[in-house]
Order: C-alpha cells, then sequence, then structure tokens
C-alpha cells in the first residue's frame, strides 16, 4: 500500500521511525518532508502536499504529524476528499476508519510514546471502513457540502 507522509519540526524525528516500520512492513512510503529540522517551519506546507497526493490516489493513506496533531489534521482536512480523523487512542484510530473511511490519520508525536504512535497507525491501516448505511450516508453528507457548499 502507498501512504503519503507529512509533519512539521515537532514530528521530524518521528516520521523518521514510523517510515522506516511501514516499510518494514512493505509499504510504500512517500515523504512530503521536512526532510531537515527547522524549528519555524510551516505544517502546512507538509500536511497539505501529503493530503493532496492521497486524495489523488484512491486507495492510498495519509499520516500527518505533529506535537499535538491538531494543526496538522485541520490542514488536511481542508483537501477535498480528505477526511482526517485525529488519533489518540487505538480505539479512535480504528474508529477513523470504520465509522468515518478516514484516508489519513493525524498524531501528535509529542502525546504519546513512539511504540504506541506505531500502534495506532498500524490499526489505522488495518482497520476497514464498516460499509454500514448509516456511516455511509453521513459520510455523503460531509462530501455533499465539500463539493456544493450546502446539505
Amino acid at each position: 500500500m502507498r501512504i503519503h507522509i507529512g509533519s512539521d519540526h515537532a514530528g521530524l524525528e518521528f516520521k523518521a521511525l514510523i517510515i522506516a516500520h511501514l516499510e518494514g512492513k512493505g509499504h510504500e512510503v512517500v515523504d512530503h518532508g521536512p526532510h531537515t529540522y527547522d524549528p519555524l517551519d510551516d505544517y502546512p506546507i507538509f500536511c497539505i502536499p501529503a493530503a493532496e497526493a492521497v486524495a489523488k490516489e484512491p486507495g492510498s493513506f495519509g499520516i500527518v504529524l505533529g506535537g499535538s496533531g491538531n494543526g496538522e489534521q485541520i490542514a488536511a482536512n481542508k483537501v477535498k476528499g480528505i477526511r482526517a480523523a485525529l488519533a489518540w487512542s487505538i480505539e479512535t484510530a480504528k474508529l477513523g476508519r470504520q465509522h468515518n473511511d478516514a484516508n489519513v490519520v493525524a498524531i501528535g508525536g509529542r502525546m504519546h510514546t513512539s511504540e504506541f504512535c506505531l500502534e495506532m497507525v498500524d490499526a489505522f491501516i488495518a482497520e476497514p471502513f464498516s460499509g454500514d448505511e448509516r456511516h455511509s450516508r453521513r459520510i455523503a453528507l460531509v462530501a455533499k457540502y465539500e463539493a456544493e457548499g450546502s446539505l
């Protein structure tokens, strides 16, 4: 599976661990940056391109990382066709996929241990969308609003 990843300076070191972890499991990872540490970098510059790549490539996933994951999730969700879920537990990572068919997961690298974050990434990638009618209906309503500006 192809996975697009972007972060800011707070997620840079953790991003390298995730890339190695995912490549070790046979995934193709596309790194949208940053590639060097800059404490003044701006997460939208890296997270939006990662989300755009996911939107252009159905079936791929994205991971956006920062200190808390909040800003990165917000940035990714500005891209049409992206449903980014902020994961803070294994359950929220799975529910983002099960209920929301999320195609991007946002994680705060400063909020958890590296080992736990890798577990959340694995849980997100492995979990299928439930396909339940109520969830599909809700996703369709969000997509309609995204496309038309009205429900």
